[in-house]
């Protein structure tokens, strides 16, 4: 008796991302919230994983009670991110630097983390849009492939459009994919970056409201954080 012949092996099929959030934060209004954030996510924050590699993807969202372009200014800044990140302690570029994609940054880290180095590529800087992103490409950690896309959202809570409308504020929303280290979980991997981006945004909130409280409409970047220090 001749046996059946084994069916031919199937394609891994790779998943994509299924973080999107499906109902807005208390402080959104829900018409808003899926008008401009739910297709931005889906356009920007839709990750593909690998089927030969474990990864971890997460999705947060920080509202930032400021106009726009206070909270753009500090963000498009790649060669800056110690002006709201936390945990760096310097930030180098070279001499050729310029806020073009494909730039790189070498950063710093401060002590008593898994890491001491990161060279990160940026991926997109979009000023129309307010969309940037960058890559993770090498250094001393354990965020092997970390791949980040941040996007800025103007939202008006009583639905009244206008620069002029004083609760006009700024929806910022940032997503991540990254390999899982070996000896760690999903789990784990996104505990420790979700607490990490979470800083980060709620500093970044701190610093735009902080200008605009002053009557600032950007960041400068003289004095307090002391630049990007070039090779």
């Amino acid at each position: 008796m001749e046996s059946s012949p084994l069916p031919p092996p199937q394609p891994a099929t790779n998943k994509t991302t299924s973080h999107h959030l499906i109902s807005p934060p208390l402080c959104l209004p829900a018409e808003q919230f899926e008008s401009l954030i739910l297709p931005s996510i889906a356009a920007h924050h839709t990750y593909t994983f690998s089927s030969m590699q474990r990864q971890s993807s997460s999705l947060l969202i920080q509202p930032v009670s400021s106009p726009l372009p206070v909270v753009w200014s500090i963000l498009r800044q790649f060669d800056r991110p110690q002006s709201y990140k936390h945990f760096i302690k310097s930030c180098r570029v070279g001499p050729e630097f310029s806020l073009a994609p494909g730039s790189t940054r070498f950063v710093d880290v401060i002590s008593g983390l898994p890491a001491s180095t990161s060279s990160e590529r940026l991926d997109i800087l979009d000023d129309s849009r307010h969309i940037t992103g960058f890559t993770v490409v090498g250094g001393d950690h354990r965020l092997r492939n970390y791949r980040s896309v941040t996007t800025c959202h103007e939202i008006t809570p009583d639905g009244e459009e206008g620069a002029g409308n004083p609760r006009t504020m700024t929806v910022v929303v940032e997503s991540y994919i990254v390999d899982v280290p070996e000896g760690n979980t999903e789990e784990d991997t996104k505990l420790f970056a979700d607490t990490v981006v979470r800083l980060n945004l709620q500093k970044l909130a701190s610093v735009a409201e902080g200008l605009t409280k002053e009557g600032l409409t950007e960041y400068s970047f003289e004095g307090g954080d002391g630049g990007h220090q070039n090779w």
